[in-house]
């Protein structure tokens, strides 16, 4: 049974204190008033409290007289009288009060009335709506999502002004006690999904969800570690959410977190992006179309060349053009590999390189590992250009995920290449269309949706950018 507020006012400040941490955390504010002739306190996270808002409330309390204070005993109705501000709620159960101060509400409790009156005059630390680094468009809007739910929210609703928008807001972990919202529209999203996506965020297991979406993401997944196919799909651009919620999928923000989850993804969705609808119908089609070239070439170019490489005589004369490498001291295959993974080194400590420094650092890494390496005879100017081709396809589409996985993927496909030969990247190819084939979505048709099972339509939607039309909004 959960545990309620006393009727007596000193044991609940007594009580607060102790659970709020008033005498240890420096952060927590509590300050005593007068209402009406009765003893008053309010607890609020310093950082969170609106100095406004909680100033002009605190001097209108002071203005209440004993006559009008004494005859309340209830907080709702002290709530009703005296408390002008829109968001407040009132509840007497401890763990619910407790929370929603840490939350960033102020607790308000009064000598003589049961309950405690929870104002959400908060104001989260949050920095300014501006376009994302990795979703940047040449035309449309250059707003992006940020770290609080409130503006994510605002930036939806300006977008999508109907009222079928939902945003049902659920509470994730017993220790976190995140806030996560479903946005979806009324009528047009699936409810069975719906109905799978709650009950999945309702058994959460996880202690706590840190690390925001991701969190939340690897939570309510299906559990297949070695499947590198990315089930859930990013985006921190408003327009990209509200036309995913529009076309009837659903949205899930998590709180703490700029990145939004879209719901259902599979893995055509992932050749769709943002640049395609701010140009013609013509040009949005042929880039989608580019960038599905350059995924699969992304994934096969090296180990094919390897294998029209590796043995003398097999390239043929039509394709004389991708010149087989000269002897260098690395093999043929570990060169590759070792570019594959010094690729990564550079990814990753361009990410803990100071901006100022980043331009020294691209040229260094480009003078001395590019040139050094050839010049000393340890890689072959051949792999140098197609593994830079790789690279540069990497960013040509929208998801880190993906491309990840296709490195994986890519890496693996190489290898059994190098061990079976021909047939080895046969079996290679099968592997890769097993795993796309077996991929578990988190909620939806099927991964290979909609080639399995085949739709027409949305296959062709997905394929080509089709004009604004009554049909296609």
């Amino acid at each position: 049974m959960e545990e309620k507020l006393s009727s007596i006012y000193d044991d609940n400040v007594r009580w607060m204190n102790a659970l709020l941490g008033v005498p240890r955390n420096c952060d927590m504010v509590a300050r005593d008033f007068r209402i009406g002739g009765r003893r008053a306190r309010i607890w609020v996270i310093d950082g969170y409290g609106r100095d406004a808002v909680l100033e002009r409330m605190g001097s209108f309390w002071l203005s209440v007289s004993p006559r009008e204070a004494g005859i309340l005993t209830d907080m709702q109705a002290f709530a009703d009288r005296f408390i002008t501000f829109s968001e407040t709620a009132v509840s007497e159960q401890v763990d619910d009060i407790v929370t929603s101060v840490l939350l960033g509400k102020t607790l308000l409790l009064i000598e003589g009335i049961r309950g405690g009156a929870l104002m959400d005059a908060k104001s989260y630390p949050a920095r300014s709506v501006e376009e994302p680094s990795d979703g940047k468009v040449l035309r449309g809007s250059h707003d992006g999502f940020v770290e609080a739910l409130v503006p994510n929210m605002a930036l939806l609703r300006r977008r999508i002004r109907d009222p079928r928008l939902t945003l049902e807001g659920h509470k994730v972990t017993a220790h976190s006690q995140a806030d996560v919202v479903l946005c979806y529209l009324e009528g047009r999203a699936d409810e069975h999904l719906l109905a799978q996506l709650r009950e999945k965020l309702r058994t959460i297991g996880a202690s706590s969800i840190s690390m925001g979406q991701e969190s939340v993401a690897e939570a309510i997944r299906p559990k297949q570690w070695y499947n590198p196919f990315p089930k859930v799909r990013y985006t921190e651009r408003p327009d990209v959410a509200a036309a995913t919620i529009l076309e009837g999928d659903v949205v899930v923000m998590v709180d703490n977190s700029p990145a939004v989850m879209l719901l259902p993804t599979s893995f055509f969705d992932f050749v769709q992006e943002a640049n395609d609808f701010y140009f013609p119908p013509l040009v949005g089609t042929y880039l989608r179309l580019l960038r599905l070239a350059v995924f699969l070439l992304s994934l096969f170019i090296t180990p094919v060349w390897y294998l029209l490489a590796s043995v003398p005589g097999r390239m043929p004369h039509w394709l004389a053009f991708l010149a087989v490498p000269d002897q260098c001291a690395l093999p043929l295959l570990w060169q590759l590999l070792a570019v594959e993974f010094l690729i990564d080194v550079l990814k990753l400590a361009s990410l803990n390189t100071p901006e100022a420094l980043s331009n020294s650092f691209s040229m260094l890494g480009a003078l001395i590992l590019g040139d050094f390496a050839v010049q000393a005879n340890w890689l072959s100017p051949e792999v140098l250009v197609y593994m830079a081709f790789v690279s540069v396809a990497g960013f040509a589409q929208p998801g880190y995920e993906l491309g990840y996985a296709f490195k994986l993927l890519r890496v693996a496909l190489l290898l059994i290449s190098a061990w079976l030969d021909v047939w080895g990247f046969a079996l290679g190819v099968a592997g890769i269309v097993i795993l796309l084939a077996t991929c578990k979505p988190v909620v939806g048709k099927g991964y290979l949706y909609p080639l399995v099972p085949f739709n027409a339509r949305a296959m062709r939607r997905l394929l080509t950018r089709e004009p604004i039309s009554r049909d296609n909004s």
